[in-house]
């Protein structure tokens, strides 16, 4: 992790397979790494940051085993180890960054939507609190910006306008979502 607790993106490949595992259950080795690389794909795009973590590496570690007694290469039906659900749960709760809009920052959030429901409720409760606080803080940097280029001319004012609203829709559906769990 980063000293500000925010995940690396190898640790953001790591949240994918333990979250996945833990939420299906077990899968074979190639379903595992197809899924995971699916969900990557399509909310980051193809990214050589989130390359390169194997799974054989997460089984060396001990966060992920074969369940069938078989090797890798032979598709094992893999799961994750208690020590995998433990790093799952420091994974999950790590802090974002500002912005959440950027596309590390949107795949690490939406693999806490993904997996939160797997955390206890006060868990749940304090995550999406945190994301409350990380949209209302992008809200106000945006405002401000806003205010100081008030009287500019050309489009980034419209562009700030779009901005400011995505920003709002944002910080209401995670109150929304706060007010649910």
């Amino acid at each position: 992790m980063y000293r500000d607790n925010s995940l690396m993106p190898k640790e953001a490949v790591r949240l994918a397979v333990l979250g996945t595992l833990i939420q299906g259950g077990s899968m074979r080795y190639a379903d595992l790494a197809s899924s995971v690389r699916h969900f990557l794909d399509r909310i980051m795009g193809p990214s050589l940051d989130l390359m390169g973590t194997s799974l054989e590496m997460l089984r060396y570690e001990g966060l992920i085993e074969a369940l069938d007694g078989t090797g890798m290469e032979d598709n094992a039906l893999l799961g994750p180890t208690e020590a995998g659900r433990a790093e799952f749960a420091t994974l999950v709760q790590a802090n974002v960054r500002l912005p959440s809009t950027d596309g590390f920052n949107k795949l690490v959030v939406a693999l806490k939507l993904r997996f939160l429901h797997l955390l206890d409720i006060e868990s749940q409760r304090d995550q999406i609190d945190h994301l409350v606080m990380l949209h209302e803080t992008e809200l106000a940097r945006l405002s401000d910006l806003k205010r100081h280029h008030a009287g500019d001319t050309g489009h980034f004012a419209a562009w700030l306008d779009h901005d400011v609203a995505q920003a709002e829709a944002r910080l209401a559906w995670f109150n929304d979502l706060l007010a649910k769990v």
